[in-house]
């Protein structure tokens, strides 16, 4: 008997040792848990972050940006549950928790389910409530993705305990139904109840039918596999209609209905018999309930660059982590319009290609209207951005960056080259030599001057200049303005056989109107959170521009494209005067790759920058009577008229230090004049052995001439009757506030004081009423 207790003694003991020390290891574990619990606070942030939404500057809604989980776009946009079907927030509980409404973020009966089927040696199924199922899928989703582990049960089993502490059962039921993955989506992964509508049968969520409800319901624990299979998921369905019924969310009446009810997901061809028979089905397109990749109505092409640049501000993890930021751009809606209709309306394209044109602010370097195709009636604009994405030959249009150079060297616009067959050394070459042709053979054999050669695009002059000039100083230069050169580029880069886009030309030849300064082309003027909080503003950012040009000299070079447009009529030679349009002024430059595979047209006015070219989307040749003087200026002009209506007529800003002079060939430029700088603006310069330089190898002293933006904006009370100004007997209630058009405010002047006369809001300028404010190949003919 002593042997008997001392050895129950030692068992007991040894039991509670065992159980002492299981409860400390749990306790470990338990502490070991807590302490890398996510913040369960963070699922009302995702909650109200799943959608980041994109405002132009005057507040108009532009669309969201689709998140990511890991690479992965998502199709995730947030409904509340009052948005939702009460057959689908039914049969989800039905089918996916029926004790939603009694647990606290764990059922006991569905555990102890668990543990026996462990105790069974059978797999572990079932068990996991809608509080758990939401945890996975958002808090712990990015630790341990899809991957059931001791550690993830027991982290998801805390934090729904808290979840359902802080947040009330119609919360948890909203998150889940946001959040729960519904398949493959084509472009995006399908998360949530409204993606899921969508996509299987092209509705809203609130106008789900019961029998849809219980479809999209049934399909949740695999949707890959159920989606292919209507057979099995119909079967699957009437299980859940009855569980339905005896549980008592629909009648027997409404069980009966639904049974009766046709479904068909998008995809499949399905034909019943009686009631609740299926007498055949059939996938016909597994591709019908794919969805795109950016929900936006308006400006996809822009709302795409938007998300580039909001990456490159905020980080991946901040923009497709949480996400839900609100994202105030810099397009503006009127010259969005223009840019679409002039899209639109585009006649004359060569057969197979398409377009890309963009307008910037030369003052700013914002974009204000982009579009990346032709748009075609009836059919849907493809994703492919030409204005942002699309590297092309650039041809002639590089020319007037060229010629500036040489104007910043020294020489003057009556600076004589040879228009004669000339050939360079070039190792990359065929034959060892270089030998450029004007465009289509014609060569003047004459001594001219640079500003008739630039406005007749000569390649033979323009490649002598390049080689006085020196590449290393051109190329430099080019750099300075966002487009270098690739490696191993000789001449022919002269002559435009350097790739760039429609936005960074724009971006390129701002410089001539702005006073010779660089602004990298921007999209977004302020990021902030779903609460307001400000996570990036532009106007607190100090963005400095880099200086290219002198004012004077770049002053120079508008003049140069200026008389591309203007100095010469077609049939003198002129090449861009299709680009004019009312009584604005108007520089710019045409651009012919070879082939020709590329046609272009930049220029600018006193207010806009603009680019537009035209090719085939998978490049190759064009008819070799494709014209960029033809088919670009057309667009050009008609995006900029678009773009102008309504605005006050303004000229190109003119430094001090300017001159001009009569055109020394009038027989070949009649009335013609150019400009120059006046001598006293000139500084001496030196070599590198310190010698004194002839004047036409000065520099030009630059000063602190900066103009004006015309496109600045003042915040104004407007008689919201009138929309004219407010005066005195504006009543107060009538004062609403706007930001317009410095330029436009003569505009705005109210007829008379006293009554107010009846008439239509005047014309706004949306300006931040959100409270934003290779190797070398012969390459362009000479257009």
């Amino acid at each position: 008997m002593i042997l008997l207790g001392k050895f129950l003694k030692f068992f007991f003991s040894l039991v509670l040792a065992l159980v002492l020390a299981g409860a400390g290891l749990a306790g470990a574990f338990a502490m070991k848990w807590a302490g890398e619990l996510p913040d369960y606070r963070e699922l009302d942030s995702l909650t109200l972050g799943a959608e980041t939404r994109v405002f132009a500057r005057d507040g108009t809604a532009l669309g969201s940006l689709i998140p990511r989980i890991g690479e992965q776009k998502v199709s995730r946009t947030l409904v509340r549950l009052n948005e939702v079907s009460p057959f689908m927030t039914a049969a989800v509980i039905s089918n996916e928790d029926r004790r939603f409404f009694e647990h606290y973020g764990l059922d006991p009966i569905g555990i102890g389910r668990q543990v026996q089927r462990i105790a069974q040696g059978k797999d572990v199924q079932g068990g996991s409530t809608l509080t758990n199922q939401l945890i996975k899928n958002t808090l712990l989703w990015d630790e341990f993705g899809g991957a059931v582990t001791a550690d993830r049960k027991a982290k998801e089993w805390m934090l729904s305990v808290q979840v359902e502490r802080s947040f009330t059962k119609e919360e948890v039921l909203q998150n889940y139904l946001n959040a729960i993955y519904w398949g493959d989506g084509g472009p995006v992964e399908l998360y949530g109840v409204y993606s899921a509508a969508q996509a299987y049968f092209g509705k809203a969520p609130r106008d789900l039918t019961l029998a849809e409800s219980a479809y999209l319901t049934v399909i949740i624990p695999n949707p890959a596999k159920r989606y292919k299979d209507f057979e099995l998921s119909y079967g699957l369905m009437k299980v859940l209609l009855s569980r339905m019924e005896q549980d008592g969310w629909i009648t027997s009446q409404q069980h009966q209905a639904a049974l009766a009810e046709k479904v068909q997901p998008k995809g499949w061809k399905v034909q019943y018999g009686a009631p609740g028979e299926v007498k055949s089905a059939q996938l016909v397109n597994p591709k019908a309930k794919e969805l795109r990749d950016v929900t936006t109505n308006r400006a996809p092409h822009f709302t795409q660059q938007v998300e580039q640049e909001l990456t490159q501000l905020l980080g991946r993890d901040k923009v497709y982590g949480s996400g839900g930021l609100r994202v105030y751009t810099t397009l503006d809606m009127n010259v969005q319009n223009a840019v679409e209709i002039a899209s639109r309306e585009a006649r004359g394209l060569p057969y197979g290609a398409t377009l890309g044109a963009v307008i910037v602010n030369p003052y700013t370097g914002e974009v204000l209207g982009m579009i990346g195709q032709k748009i075609r009636e009836g059919e849907p604009v493809p994703d492919w951005n030409n204005a942002a994405q699309g590297q092309r030959q650039i041809g002639s249009t590089i020319k007037p960056l060229l010629y500036t150079v040489a104007l910043q060297s020294g020489l003057r616009q009556d600076h004589r080259e040879e228009d004669r067959p000339v050939s360079f050394p070039c190792d990359t070459c065929k034959g060892g030599v270089y030998s450029p042709q004007n465009f289509e053979g014609a060569t003047t054999f004459r001594n001219m001057t640079i500003r008739e050669a630039l406005d007749r695009s000569l390649n033979l002059v323009t490649v002598r200049l390049a080689d006085r000039v020196g590449l290393e100083k051109f190329f430099g230069k080019l750099g300075e303005l966002g487009i270098p050169p690739g490696d191993g580029t000789g001449l022919a880069a002269a002559l435009g056989a350097i790739e760039t886009t429609p936005v960074n030309m724009a971006a390129a030849y701002a410089p001539f109107v702005n006073g010779g300064v660089y602004y990298k082309p921007r999209y977004i003027t302020k990021v902030t959170t779903a609460r307001g909080e400000v996570l990036y503003d532009a106007n607190t950012e100090n963005i400095k521009p880099v200086r290219v040009w002198s004012p004077q000299v770049a002053y120079l070079g508008l003049d140069m494209i200026r008389g591309v447009v203007n100095d010469l009529k077609p049939e003198q030679g002129g090449l861009a005067g299709g680009a004019k349009f009312g009584e604005w002024s108007v520089a710019g430059k045409t651009g012919t790759s070879n082939g020709p595979k590329d046609l272009w047209f930049v220029g600018t006015t006193p207010l806009y920058t603009g680019a537009v070219w035209v090719g085939k989307q998978e490049g190759g040749d064009m008819p070799i009577n494709s014209y960029s003087g033809v088919v670009n200026t057309p667009i050009w002009k008609r995006m900029m008229e678009v773009a102008h209506a309504g605005k006050t007529k303004t000229e190109y800003q003119q430094p001090p230090g300017i001159l001009f002079a009569p055109h020394p060939d009038q027989q070949w430029m009649p009335g013609v004049k150019f400009a120059y700088i006046d001598p006293s603006y000139q500084d001496a310069a030196t070599d590198v052995e310190g010698q004194t330089l002839p004047a036409q190898g000065a520099r030009y002293r630059e000063t602190e001439w900066t103009p004006s933006d015309p496109n600045s904006t003042e915040l104004v009370g407007l008689d919201q009757r009138t929309g004219k100004l407010a005066t005195e007997f504006t009543p107060p209630e009538q004062v609403i506030m706007r930001r317009i058009n410095t330029a436009d405010l003569p505009s705005y002047s109210p007829d008379l004081p006293g009554t107010p006369a009846q008439g239509q809001a005047g014309q706004t300028d949306p300006a931040a009423a959100s409270g934003a404010a290779t190797s070398p190949a012969p390459a362009s003919s000479g257009q």
